[in-house]
């Protein structure tokens, strides 16, 4: 299918919806959602709109499924830690700051210096876009995927470049390659991919670093890369090391629980860290209990390992309930899954926030 020519068409018959991992979804069909005639308009040259029912709405969800939020956390000795280190509230966070950012330091192989702390993932994002697009440029980036940077770039004058994914939902690191020009501050890419959930291959991902990283920094967000048995072998930090220009972001808001404590760390170059910190002391915005909290569940591996299975099955049944419905979701790696419908988006987010379930739909 062209996917440029049918899209409009497309659009009038059929949605996308994303749910989070942990619920059964096995009454869509009793709702109306019908099959859609495949995703190939994901492919096309415009980025999806998002549809949410109205905030007031949500207060008495059964299922919260429209945040990819883990819903087991934060761990229990996070919690311990975040009600000890209270009495400290009088108090900066430079210690805190400092020891946390020695043990991000040991956990990815890297030095202290080429660690960035901040109020979670997305603070590290919209800076970054700040520090390199002042001057305008343009960034480049998937479509569909995670645009907080690429909207924050846009408020200031830089462009976006939008490069479909690969039938495969891949990123299509060729095009992005060939988009480049005397212009670009940027490429951003988020892997495991959202909203798709997918995986673009490390080997791939990596070459092309290698290769384009010279020319302008490459930005991976790794923020569901936690959530993969084999995450290790799946992250692109090592290129770090070996001096190539890479900017790689964490979250804890995922593997540990912690969205509503907002913390995230960058590691880079230390140039690159040099470049954010000399316009915002981003630690600052970070308090003592989250920092606190969060070095504690970085140790507890045995509620990062309990939140990795259990997403796993969850994301299993969710995907096999989706299939019995006669809806084609899109294999996820992540704790949300997407799946086309042949229905409005929003007429399918009521229904299902009258189950008191509640979901996003594009």
């Amino acid at each position: 299918m062209n996917s440029f020519v049918n899209r409009r068409a497309w659009l009038k018959q059929t949605s996308i919806t994303a749910a989070g991992v942990v619920t059964g979804l096995s009454f869509l069909n009793e709702l109306g959602a019908k099959p859609a005639f495949g995703m190939k308009p994901l492919l096309g040259k415009s980025s999806l709109l998002d549809y949410q029912v109205p905030f007031q709405d949500r207060s008495n969800l059964k299922a919260r499924l429209l945040a990819n939020e883990n819903p087991w956390g934060p761990s229990k000795k996070a919690v311990i830690a975040i009600g000890e280190s209270a009495s400290k509230g009088n108090r900066y966070v430079y210690s805190s700051s400092m020891k946390m950012v020695e043990l991000l330091a040991a956990k990815e192989g890297v030095t202290k210096e080429q660690v960035l702390l901040a109020a979670g993932s997305t603070d590290i994002l919209e800076k970054t876009a700040f520090a390199l697009c002042m001057k305008g440029g343009n960034v480049i980036s998937a479509d569909p995927s995670y645009l907080s940077l690429v909207k924050t770039a846009q408020a200031i004058g830089a462009t976006w470049k939008n490069i479909p994914l690969r039938a495969d939902y891949a990123h299509d690191l060729e095009a992005m390659e060939k988009a480049i020009d005397a212009d670009t501050k940027l490429i951003y890419v988020c892997n495991p991919n959202n909203p798709t959930g997918t995986l673009t291959p490390i080997s791939e991902l990596k070459a092309f670093c290698k290769r384009v990283s010279a020319r302008c920094p490459v930005f991976i967000d790794e923020a569901y890369l936690e959530l993969l048995d084999n995450a290790t072998e799946q992250t692109t930090v090592g290129l770090i090391s070996e001096g190539h220009d890479i900017i790689v972001c964490r979250t804890f808001s995922k593997i540990h629980g912690m969205a509503g404590l907002r913390i995230g760390y960058m590691i880079a170059k230390p140039e690159r860290v040099k470049m954010i910190q000399s316009l915002v002391r981003t630690e600052m915005g970070i308090s003592v209990t989250s920092l606190e909290g969060a070095m504690a569940s970085l140790n507890d591996l045995e509620f990062q390992n309990y939140t990795r299975t259990n997403n796993k099955i969850n994301r299993e049944y969710v995907t096999a309930e989706l299939k019995k419905a006669g809806l084609d979701p899109i294999p996820s790696v992540t704790n949300f899954v997407l799946f086309p419908i042949g229905m409005p988006a929003k007429e399918l987010l009521g229904k299902m926030m009258e189950k008191g379930v509640g979901i996003r739909g594009f």
